[in-house]
């Protein structure tokens, strides 16, 4: 049995609506270009409807591919890197990289904790910048550290 969806494929109202208003400003610059050109250069009338047309579907079908971008809801522990586990590519002392999700990331050792050496699991414990920050998975002491 089908269930009723309040969500297409995960875009909400607000998402529309963050979207739309956001594109009315490139509209109501192209409708008074349009208007100006129609004064000085003589446009004919389907040129002008049709550019608007253009525009508009232009703006449908690129709400496709950057709809996430206006989603702007408060959590998204799925997203979050602090957490996941990776492997690292070379020696972390104290930095170097590791695969985690599919993706090479820089990585550095977390705190003043032992170099991790080539194929060792390691969980990422915090971001600095673009850099994560990990310690070895068999690490299960909490250290409270600053790195």
């Amino acid at each position: 049995m089908l269930q009723k969806r309040t969500k297409i494929e995960g875009w909400s109202t607000r998402i529309i609506l963050r979207y739309t208003l956001l594109q009315l400003p490139a509209l109501a610059l192209l409708l008074m270009a349009l208007v100006l050109g129609q004064r000085w250069f003589d446009i004919p009338d389907w040129v002008f409807r049709g550019s608007i047309t253009v525009w508009i579907v232009k703006d449908v079908v690129l709400f496709f591919f950057t709809w996430r971008a206006y989603d702007t809801t408060a959590s998204k522990p799925g997203r979050s890197m602090v957490g996941a586990r990776g492997i690292t590519q070379n020696r972390l002392a104290p930095s170097g990289f590791i695969h985690v999700r599919g993706e090479l990331w820089k990585a550095e050792v977390w705190g003043a904790g032992r170099p991790i050496e080539i194929g060792e699991k390691v969980k990422v414990r915090n971001i600095k910048g673009l850099t994560l920050v990990v310690q070895p998975e068999d690490n299960q002491e909490i250290d409270d550290d600053k790195p």
